[in-house]
């Protein structure tokens, strides 16, 4: 059973009399401890793509299954679920709240599943020293540097212990050696055993994945090794 299995999947957005599809019948299956990079301009849907594996979005139709279960048809409140307690995110903007304490920041998706207070804080610090941020547990996200501050979203995305962590374009807001040092971090956690789904427009982020999932105009162009996708890139650039 695969972990992700997105199956004959359209998303289609109306424009007054005009139809546009984001997604124009995608089928894509990652199983678990995969590190799947989906990568694609910008409108090429691979936001869109990321947003209904997240839970974010619900597809205008076709079938998700999520580790077996069929999450096409749920409700607003069974999708927050499923974020909260299958799938870690970190986004391109860390998106973590000033006023509270790198701990607290970590801390905040454990308390909204539920988890006791005591065992929250000891999730949260056992996922900073995976990242090597124990040490700043106390401090404000404004007292870290930008790539302090994407290891913290990744210490929230694995507080959880989720399924899956989606990475959104982890290493855009940072310069490029800071860039590099996250994802070696994204590379150790999927040596760990994680299953891993970054989605960017960056080629050579991307070659950084185990495998390729290359999308133009909502459709899938390529799914294979990165060797293999160094033709279909060529050619995506030759086209711009």
């Amino acid at each position: 059973m695969s972990l992700v299995e997105l199956k004959d999947i359209y998303k289609i957005y109306h424009m007054g009399d005009t139809e546009i599809h984001a997604l124009d019948g995608i089928s894509l299956t990652i199983e678990k401890g995969e590190f799947v990079a989906i990568v694609g301009q910008s409108g090429s849907g691979k936001s869109t793509c990321m947003n209904i594996i997240g839970c974010l979005d619900v597809p205008t139709r076709g079938q998700y299954l999520l580790n077996g279960k069929d999450i096409s048809q749920y409700t607003d409140d069974e999708l927050a679920e499923v974020r909260n307690k299958m799938l870690g995110f970190i986004f391109q903007q860390y998106n973590l709240l000033p006023k509270l304490t790198v701990l607290d920041n970590v801390a905040l998706p454990l308390l909204y599943g539920g988890v006791k207070e005591s065992e929250q804080k000891a999730r949260a610090m056992e996922a900073l020293k995976k990242v090597g941020l124990d040490s700043k547990a106390h401090n404000l996200p404004s007292q870290l540097s930008g790539g302090q501050q994407q290891r913290v979203s990744i210490a929230r995305a694995l507080a959880g212990d989720p399924s899956v962590i989606l990475a959104d374009e982890p290493t855009g807001a940072l310069d490029s050696r800071t860039g590099r040092e996250v994802m070696v971090f994204l590379q150790n956690l999927h040596k760990e055993g994680n299953t891993i789904v970054l989605i960017t427009h960056d080629n050579s982020i991307a070659a950084q994945a185990k495998r390729i999932v290359r999308i133009t105009d909502g459709r899938i162009v390529y799914d294979g090794p990165v060797e293999g996708d160094r033709i279909v890139a060529t050619q995506d650039r030759a086209g711009e």
